[in-house]
């Protein structure tokens, strides 16, 4: 009987020092080798909150952009309180945009992601700001276009998903001009 709780112990410790220390060391050292920056993570990756005007608007947050919490809202479209936050993301989003048609305004403009930090929005969601940014900074609106092809992601490998832009960084190349 002795024998089979202190095989039971050297298990435990053994696979403690494998699981609990090796493996996470091991993986951490593969992170920061390959991985941009060094595997400490890319705030470019993280849906931020943009009100000023002269700004690109990005998806809105169900959690207000608090990283340490992710997470979607978990209300269905046929949710009353959920389809009135949207009404007022349109209404706030067409304020801001007068030149814009209600039926013409990106889904992803006023409805939040599942993770709700998605830092990405659609071309279509981006050029619908045009008129605002350039009016707002002064500078033709070709200007403003020309900064969206230039940030616009291919789909991976040319097949796999949408063209989708960073906000953060398309926000970036507008305050670089």
């Amino acid at each position: 009987m002795k024998s089979h709780w202190l095989i039971s112990i050297k298990l435990t410790f053994v696979t403690l020092i494998v699981f609990g220390v090796i493996y996470p060391l091991l993986i951490s050292g593969i992170a920061w080798l390959t991985a941009v920056n060094h595997g400490e993570g890319n705030l470019d990756l993280i849906g931020q909150s943009f009100t000023s005007d002269k700004y690109f608007n990005g998806r809105p947050s169900a959690i207000n952009y608090n990283a340490a919490a992710t997470g979607g809202s978990n209300k269905g479209p046929s949710n009353p309180d959920y389809l009135k936050q949207v009404e007022e993301r349109i209404n706030k989003f067409l304020q801001h945009n007068p030149t814009i048609k209600r039926e013409d305004v990106p889904v992803d403009l006023v409805t939040a992601s599942g993770s709700g930090l998605d830092a990405h929005i659609s071309v279509k969601a981006a050029n619908v700001q045009v008129a605002r940014i350039a009016s707002t900074r002064g500078i033709p609106a070709e200007l403003v276009r020309k900064i969206i092809g230039k940030n616009t992601e291919r789909p991976f490998l040319g097949l796999f998903g949408p063209e989708r832009i960073n906000v953060l960084k398309l926000n970036k190349a507008l305050d670089e001009l």
